[in-house]
């Protein structure tokens, strides 16, 4: 069977009222849309049927592959099993939006049964829902419910299991007929096109299928796998409905409404009702053009400061957790390949994936939740004149400002936007803000122009805030040039609807918060993981370098002394503190060493001449190669070029021996006019193996996430090739 609805409806609940929420979660195929499918008992008997949830829409007319879904799902084509039932289910508090919905899927002929919800908030609001009326008017079984309580769901069960046994009642057929001859001529020339695959000896159901070929096939459709013959024929009809001066979607739409109107009038007593006041009262603050903004801003600062804040104590925990971890079994393990590649390639591997975790979880959280009370819809109308200028919609704008917290949530959050257009381009930008991952460079490089104690907190705290709204613009703009040319097409209007505000589902917010965290953790997190021990092998081979006389001599002095420290009667503390930093200070250079003729310090020599024009020498290069596993893993691996360990305690040294670097002529590696080049770079560049990896989930193709990776390549060079090259044309150093 499979549940359908309008989003907001409740469809949610009530499958999670039914099924007891043991839901099995897969993938429609081919499509990044989650199919949620459960066991539910009917009637008296116990009997037991698979019940599919399909995702929310307001019509079967689809022209992106997502609203596609509903249709498949319900129609049962295109490889997808034909349901024994539909359960529709219906908001009792807008039913006359509703029921366009519920036609169309009555017209497939498809045994049907009408789950109207809500009915308990009809009943506090003094309003009647009159059932039998509505059931005579659809000619199907109707069961008023509220999934929330629980009442009147027993009742539909029963009704499922008599629609199962065959009852008639619940195969009506079509309630509208196409009110002109010209409209009933396009329907049957379309119908005669449609492909084998599609016709069952059904007219009714084909009929149907043929009017939502008219409805969903047009030149801007986004629809792959149609059949050439059926395309060219709703093509023909359209262009000669233009020419005649007609419109065939309204000419369908109104003959759907007129008949809804006609038929359905007064099944719900309809006055102004307190929830609609109390609805109307809200919006006229939050929608306020004075007001709205101002209390946008403050609950998205609310949201930033839990995800920077909030989750930093969970996050914390599992570093903890893992540095823990590696400590236990590095000791455990013989020193040597094994070690290394367990502690800092499978333990650190696995901790850059889950550490993650808690911003995703806390996103989704307030996403989910902004969702289910109504709010979410009010930020995209407020935010679409703003967007509609680049390119894009409102409901973009959300994902767009997640990002700064993380991309990877933020690209899982277009979810949210129907179009596959307008989700594929805010993919393509999301990671163009500034993420939390950049500010550990940012806070490095910008320590690097202003070393601690200065007093030149102002001037750190200025170029911060210059990074944050620099790669605001720069997304905006990218944004605008992308909507123009690789993702050139129609930008329709943004229709919304304006739900009632209501109380989220705790149920449903936590098993979205779920099923990310789960899906991120199973797919993502493999090829991040794969990264991860790619980067360690690249900096832990060849493994033996040819350390020479000189420095073997060195080596082999420092631990004598350190040996000869520890093994007197009575140890001198600080001749043995004194051994023990030479050894340091020669095993360090050996680190150094050992990075120099490993595969990412070759790699570093290799593409020096290409970021040589940006101010970056080959140990900044590999400090680059470094950062693709995640951004902030540039900090550590410059520390390991330098021969420091950044262990948190010797960040001072670190900064200050950064500030002092130099190159074989003598001249500064880490200049003014250099650090800037480098935080533009970061700012530009999609150095993030993470949101590669989620990008390529979310879209089911490495066609997209490499575009990206290239696209922003490219743009990060000449950014940093412009500050750099430019700066030392005006006399910066």
């Amino acid at each position: 069977m499979a549940l359908a609805g309008n989003p907001n409806t409740g469809k949610t609940a009530l499958f999670n009222r039914l099924t007891g929420a043991r839901a099995k979660v897969g993938n429609y195929p081919g499509i990044t849309v989650d199919r949620h499918e459960g066991l539910v008992r009917l009637g008296s008997e116990g009997r037991v049927a698979r019940l599919l949830d399909v995702p929310g829409s307001y019509s079967l007319s689809a022209r992106s592959e997502e609203e596609r879904i509903a249709v498949r799902a319900i129609a049962g084509l295109e490889g997808e099993e034909r349901p024994g039932a539909v359960v529709l289910v219906l908001d009792g508090t807008q039913l006359g939006r509703n029921l366009y919905f519920a036609l169309q899927v009555i017209e497939l002929d498809l045994p049907t049964v009408v789950a109207v919800n809500l009915t308990d908030v009809l009943a506090k609001e003094g309003r009647v829902f009159d059932v039998q009326r509505l059931r005579r008017a659809l000619g199907v079984p109707v069961v008023a419910l509220s999934a929330r309580s629980g009442e009147g769901v027993d009742d539909l069960r029963a009704a499922l299991a008599g629609v199962l046994d065959g009852e008639p009642e619940a195969r009506p057929g079509w309630r509208w007929e196409p009110g002109t001859d010209a409209l009933r001529r396009d329907v049957d020339e379309v119908h005669a096109a449609l492909p084998p695959t599609w016709r069952d000896g059904n007219p009714r159901r084909e009929r149907a299928l043929a009017v939502w070929a008219l409805l969903s096939l047009d030149e801007g459709d986004e629809l792959r796998g149609i059949d050439g013959r059926l395309r060219a024929a709703a093509s023909a009809a359209h262009e000669r409905a233009s020419v005649e001066g007609r419109s065939i979607d309204e000419e369908v739409v109104a003959g759907r409404y007129g008949w809804i109107e006609e038929h359905t009038a007064g099944v719900v007593t309809a006055r102004a009702s307190a929830r609609d006041s109390f609805t109307s009262a809200i919006d006229r603050v939050l929608l306020s053009p004075l007001l709205g903004f101002p209390i946008f801003l403050a609950l998205m600062t609310i949201v930033f400061q839990a995800l920077f804040a909030w989750a930093d104590p969970a996050i914390g925990a599992i570093e903890s957790l893992f540095a823990w971890l590696g400590g236990v079994v590095g000791p455990a393990l013989p020193e040597g390949f094994l070690r290394s590649f367990v502690v800092d390639g499978l333990i650190a591997g696995v901790g850059g994936v889950l550490v993650f975790l808690p911003q995703i979880l806390l996103l989704f959280l307030f996403v989910a939740v902004m969702e289910d009370t109504g709010y979410m819809a009010r930020v995209a109308f407020l935010m679409d004149r703003i967007m509609k200028a680049c390119g894009l919609h409102g409901r973009a704008f959300v994902p767009m400002m997640s990002g700064f917290a993380c991309a990877i949530p933020a690209v899982m959050a277009t979810r949210t936007i129907e179009r596959e257009r307008d989700r594929l381009l805010t993919m393509m930008v999301v990671p163009l803000m500034t993420c939390s991952a950049r500010l550990p460079v940012y806070t490095l490089l910008i320590a690097a122009l202003y070393p601690p104690g200065r007093g030149d907190s102002f001037q750190q705290g200025l170029i911060m805030a210059g990074m944050y709204l620099f790669a605001t613009v720069v997304a905006l703009i990218a944004t605008a040039v992308l909507s123009r040319t690789v993702f050139a097409g129609v930008n329709p209007p943004l229709l919304l609807e304006m739900p009632a505000y209501r109380m989220p589902q705790l149920l449903g917010v936590l098993r979205t918060m779920w099923e990310r965290s789960t899906i991120f953790v199973r797919e993502a997190g493999t090829v991040i993981l794969v990264a991860t021990i790619t980067l360690w092998a690249l900096l832990s081979f060849p493994a033996d370098p040819e350390l020479g006389p000189e420095l073997a001599g060195r080596l082999g002095a420092a631990e004598a002394s350190v040996d000869n420290a520890r093994s007197g009667a009575a140890p001198d503390p600080a001749a043995l503190e004194s051994a023990e930093q030479r050894l340091a200070k020669v095993e360090a250079e050996i680190s150094s060493l050992q990075l120099n003729e490993s595969y990412a310090g070759r790699l570093g020599r290799g593409i020096e001449p290409a970021i040589a024009p940006l101010g970056f020498d080959w140990k900044i290069g590999v400090g680059l190669i470094g950062s693709f596993a995640a951004r902030e893993v540039f900090v550590s691996t410059m520390a390991i070029v330098y021969g420091l360990e950044d262990d948190g305690e010797d960040t001072a040294t670190f900064r200050q021996r950064l500030s002092s670097e130099k190159r074989p002529d003598g001249s500064k590696v880490f200049t003014p006019l250099v650090c800037v080049s480098l935080m533009v770079f970061f700012a530009l560049a999609a150095q993030c193996m993470s949101t590669i990896a989620v990008v390529k989930r979310e879209t089911k193709s490495w066609r997209w996430p490499l575009f990206m990776l290239s696209y922003m390549t490219v743009l990060a060079w000449v950014g940093s090739f412009t500050v750099y090259q430019g700066g030392r044309l005006l006399g910066f150093e």
